[in-house]
This record gives C-alpha cells, sequence and structure tokens, in this order.
C-alpha cells in the first residue's frame, strides 16, 4: 500500500513540474494559481471597465525574464502599492510602434503619481529586434521577454493572448480596473490611470 501512495505521490509531483515549467495555466487553472480574475467583453468590446473596486478579480502570477537583463526577473510583486500598466507588445507589431511612444508619455506624466508600467514582449524569438526597438524609441520602463506567451497565458482566464497590442491596468491592490483590446493614445490611458492612482 505504502509503495502505492509513494508512486501516486511522484506522479503528482512531476506532473505539478510539468505543469510549472509549461507554464500554460488558463481558465480555472489560472484561478488556481491565485488569480481570481475571469476576462469579460461584453459585446466584443474593445475598451473594458471593471467597477467598482470591489468587483475586481485579480490576475494569477505576473513575472519573467527582464527583456534588458535576461539573469534579472521581474515581478508584478516588484510594484507593491502602485497602479501598474501592463502592456503586450511586439517590435514586430505595427500598432506597437506608434503606441509605445505614447505609453512612455504617459508613464513620465504619472510614475510620481504612484504609477509603474511593465511591458511584455510576445512572439520575437531573436532578442536582440525587440531591445533594440526599446533604445530606439527611448523606452525607460521595464518589459518581460516572453515569446511563447507563457506570462499572459497564466495571467488570467480567457484572457486573449491573440490580441497585440493589448494593455490591462491593475490598480493599487493590483486588481484589473480595465483591460484595452486596442492601440492606445496617451489621451486614451492618462486619465484611466490618473483616476486609479487617485482611489484610496
Amino acid at each position: 500500500m505504502s509503495r502505492v501512495v509513494a508512486l501516486m505521490r511522484a506522479l503528482f509531483a512531476a506532473c505539478a513540474a510539468t505543469a510549472v515549467l509549461a507554464g500554460c495555466a488558463t481558465g480555472s487553472d489560472a484561478v488556481a494559481q491565485g488569480g481570481t480574475f475571469e476576462f469579460v467583453a461584453p459585446g466584443g468590446q474593445t475598451d473594458i471597465f471593471y467597477d467598482p473596486p470591489d468587483k475586481r478579480g485579480t490576475p494569477g502570477p505576473l513575472s519573467g525574464p527582464d527583456l534588458m537583463d535576461t539573469d534579472r526577473t521581474i515581478s508584478l510583486d516588484d510594484f507593491a502599492g502602485k497602479v501598474v500598466v501592463v502592456n503586450v507588445w511586439g517590435q514586430w507589431c505595427g500598432p506597437c510602434r506608434t503606441e509605445i511612444t505614447q505609453l512612455q508619455q504617459v508613464y513620465q506624466a504619472t510614475r510620481d503619481q504612484g504609477v509603474a508600467f511593465l511591458g511584455i514582449d510576445v512572439r520575437d524569438n531573436n532578442i536582440d529586434a525587440p531591445r533594440d526597438f526599446i533604445i530606439d524609441r527611448g523606452v525607460t520602463f521595464p518589459s518581460i521577454y516572453d515569446p511563447p506567451m507563457r506570462t499572459m497565458i497564466a495571467f488570467g482566464g480567457r484572457y486573449p493572448t491573440t490580441v497585440i497590442p493589448s494593455t490591462v491596468v491593475l490598480d493599487r491592490e493590483h486588481r484589473v480596473a480595465a483591460v484595452f483590446l486596442r492601440e492606445l493614445l496617451a489621451e486614451d490611458l492618462q486619465p484611466v490611470v490618473e483616476r486609479l492612482a487617485a482611489e484610496r
């Protein structure tokens, strides 16, 4: 009997390790990892707001290697108590080329209000291309390097990982307050960020 129990424990441990390495949790699996966020876009909306604050869900774990220094890990936990703007982008994406300078503008205007920005670079298998993209455009906020999109898959239930660019705005408790499934201008994003920064 004890051999059966030992075998079952070993099998469970192997499965758990495989799941962590694969980083492929979606839907209810993401909730099991600690998140309660469940993506909903009523009527196919591209600008979705989650209010009031007590109705907002929290994402699953959000961490990965720093694009500019892959020996360093960036985590959502690094931004405790801050509003966090999470932008999913790729240097191959035309709208991202315009949007990134708009995001940098909002970052500079709001960082003193307790706002952080975190990019997630996806589908860029040659790391030099997104690094050049960041340097050329003078982007000063960090990005996670995630070619296979594991970070966003773990992020939350049914989040549409095929939409690039997309932006998620988290409140100071790191609950999902807004999702934008389109290219943003500074004038779209800044009022939302400032409203969330003012929430107490």
